[in-house]
């Protein structure tokens, strides 16, 4: 096998100096989630009418909103509520869905076309539909927005893993497998899964930016976190009636957002190069 030409060392060289960037940008908000009572300036939900709208500046480094709360400690604060649910939802979502796509692939037959038929019909459901009744049923609670985030999430993924999952049960080492009698839990287990490994690993990382944003969308909505909530998205819902008067007390958690999944898009498309180049 030829060496990689001294054009392509430093592009791939560049790339993993790339990949940095988004990893220190999630694990900063993982920090954040996790330390936030120890890093907050203020209470994030003390309220004081005499500073309300003030802008940007020393003692509210991101300004105040209608009720005089700190926006830094309060976007500081919403960064627990979404890593809580966008990681269980990711976990969730692509567990379940590759262990869908991985047996319907295997299985073929009758299965395999019942399963697609159910996924499809899943997919075309929409997710806030399936979210208000969901939240109608169940209640409103951080558990209830995990499943209905992750449910929304096992039809893609169970698709790419199938697709995946075809092109290697064709090769010699599956036939090799069989005619040595290895039972099928066997077969899909050590010998299909770990040479689908890099698609398991993109969709992971693709759908966890998707959880974030789902999550704050849902929010926004009043379908996740209460008003009221720190949480990006419930702070966007909030405050979306002052953006001419605060723009601050909108762009802050809009701004948090959208570092987080830019960061997690970034991050895939880095763990597909190298995974790619391998």
């Amino acid at each position: 096998m030829s060496s990689p030409g001294p054009s392509a060392r430093p592009r791939t060289a560049a790339r993993s100096r790339a990949g940095l960037v988004p990893v220190a940008v999630i694990l900063l908000w993982a920090v954040v989630a996790a330390l936030w009572p120890h890093l907050v300036p203020h209470d994030p939900a003390l309220q004081d009418p005499t500073v309300r709208f003030r802008p940007p500046g020393p003692g509210h480094w991101l300004g105040t909103d209608q009720f005089g709360r700190d926006v830094l400690s309060r976007v500081l604060a919403g960064a627990r509520p979404v890593l809580v649910v966008a990681p269980p939802a990711t976990a969730l979502g692509v567990l379940a869905g590759t262990a869908v796509g991985l047996i319907s692939g295997t299985v073929r037959g009758w299965f395999d076309d019942i399963v697609m038929r159910v996924l499809d019909a899943v997919m075309v459901f929409p997710t806030v539909i399936a979210a208000v009744l969901f939240i109608a049923l169940l209640g409103r609670s951080p558990l209830v927005v995990v499943l209905v985030v992750g449910a929304a999430f096992v039809p893609i993924v169970a698709r790419s893993v199938r697709a995946a999952t075809l092109v290697e049960r064709e090769k010699p080492y599956v036939d090799a497998a069989r005619l040595r009698g290895e039972p099928l839990p066997s077969l899909m287990v050590r010998e299909i899964l770990p040479n689908i490994r890099a698609t398991v690993l993109v969709e992971a990382t693709t759908r966890l930016g998707d959880a974030v944003f789902a999550a704050a969308t849902l929010s926004f909505l009043g379908l996740g976190q209460p008003p009221g909530s720190p949480e990006w998205g419930a702070a966007v819902s909030d405050n979306r009636v002052w953006l001419q008067v605060a723009p601050w007390t909108v762009l802050a958690p809009a701004l948090a957002i959208g570092s987080l999944v830019v960061a997690v898009a970034l991050l895939s498309d880095a763990l597909r190069h190298r995974l790619e180049a391998r």
